[in-house]
């Protein structure tokens, strides 16, 4: 998680419009000017872009960290009941929960520019590392504890308001059911957390205490994410916006949807003044901040040595999964949609391979090779990023992420002269 806010973003994309704000005018002229060829054409993108990128994409996190909620609250219940009553089984069945939630959610990085910085939901659901100290300090905290056991919607508000993003989200959960890039086992739950954090300060921490605590954390995980699908989509399930609603939290841009808050680009009310804002928003703003992140900060910051425990998602050992994930999101972005969901047709390298095909194949070619030099890490790196910050195998991965990050900031920059 890059602590950018969507503001600073976005004056580097004004930046690049050196034209375009002169239509700024078209919001105070109520005689609409009418479309060039391409711009009709990046409209038709930008829709297939919310629907089919964005929308799904956060449809289906909201659907899977309601899904993680409801199986954490319900071996949380049994396990308190009885710590022998849970199975491994429903501990394999929650980490495969949590699994496909992290997954959606590092595929919806790519488009961060939107509520998710707006409202802080990225920093609230993704910060790391994890402060372990803190945590174990949390955790033999008699009152917290209490507060975090307690009524269903008041732990949620409590782990939400009270904790702290460092304690907050996937991280949090990651670290109650995994450890060394396996699945928590039940035998370990059932027996005194011996994370040296929590031995250094003879923590006597019960698994029927962290999955209390990972509950609650899920539970406001599942409002974070059902807050990025409705303010995206006007059209996301009721419960999901009474459930926002119940909480207050904030889920529409300029008094809209930021769906249609983009799809409204030069009319009136819109923050976006042209259809090639609109465009190098989601390639600057978007594609190229979490290309920038991954090369340079996800990856580069323990690479470089500058801070070595600055590994992302370090318990399931899935780093590299992420960094691909976020590769994905990019991916999705450009292409027009989601695998299955995919009109390539009506996509930003569609465009560019019609108005300049060779950018269009470098473009390409590089986020191939950078997708296929994250697979290489995967498939041939024992013991994923955490034990393997140094090797050749991670530079030649960031070396190909940074290239491909050179590539869509040209791109915003083509898209800005159109």
């Amino acid at each position: 998680m890059k602590k950018y806010l969507r503001t600073s973003l976005l004056l580097t994309v004004g930046a690049m419009l050196t034209w375009g704000f002169s239509s700024c005018e078209k919001n105070n002229d109520p005689i609409e000017k009418e479309l060039t060829e391409k711009q009709k054409e990046m409209s038709q993108i930008a829709k297939q872009y919310v629907d089919n990128t964005v929308n799904l994409t956060y449809k289906n996190l909201a659907a899977e960290t309601s899904e993680l909620y409801d199986k954490l609250k319900a071996a949380k219940e049994k396990f308190l009941k009885d710590p022998k009553s849970l199975t491994q089984a429903e501990v394999d069945e929650i980490c495969k929960t949590f699994i496909k939630a992290r997954s959606s959610y590092e595929q919806s990085e790519a488009f961060l520019f939107g509520a998710a910085t707006d409202f802080g939901v990225d920093p609230h659901i993704d910060t790391w590392p994890l402060d372990v100290d803190g945590l174990a300090a949390a955790l033999t905290n008699k009152y917290q504890l209490e507060k975090l056991g307690g009524d269903e919607n008041d732990a949620i508000a409590y782990a939400a308001g009270k904790l702290g993003q460092e304690l907050l989200g996937f991280h949090g959960i990651e670290f109650v059911i995994f450890r060394n890039g396996k699945n928590r086992t039940v035998a370990a739950l059932q027996a005194n957390e011996d994370n040296e954090a929590f031995t250094a300060i003879k923590a006597q921490v019960t698994g029927a205490e962290e999955l209390t605590y990972a509950t609650a954390v899920a539970g406001d995980l599942r409002d974070r994410c059902y807050q990025l699908e409705v303010a995206w989509n006007a059209n996301a399930p009721k419960a999901h916006k009474d459930r926002v609603e119940e909480i207050e939290l904030p889920s529409s841009r300029n008094g809209k949807s930021y769906t249609d808050d983009l799809l409204g680009a030069t009319k009136a009310g819109s923050g976006y003044a042209t259809w090639e804002e609109v465009m190098t928003t989601i390639l600057k703003a978007g594609c190229e901040n979490i290309c920038d992140e991954v090369a340079n900060t996800k990856i580069g910051n323990p690479y470089s040595g500058k801070d070595k425990n600055y590994i992302e998602s370090p318990y399931s050992q899935r780093s590299f999964i992420d960094f691909h994930d976020n590769l994905i999101s990019i991916q999705n972005s450009l292409y027009g949609g989601v695998d299955g969901k995919r009109n390539e047709a009506a996509s930003i390298m569609a465009f560019m391979k019609k108005y300049d095909a060779a950018q269009a194949s470098k473009l390409e070619s590089d986020l191939k090779a950078a997708l296929k030099a994250l697979e290489d890490c995967q498939t041939k790196l024992k013991g994923g990023f955490v034990s393997n910050i140094s090797n050749p195998l991670v530079g030649e991965a960031q070396k190909k992420i940074q290239t491909l990050d050179e590539d869509l900031n040209k791109a915003a920059e083509w898209f800005s002269k159109q």
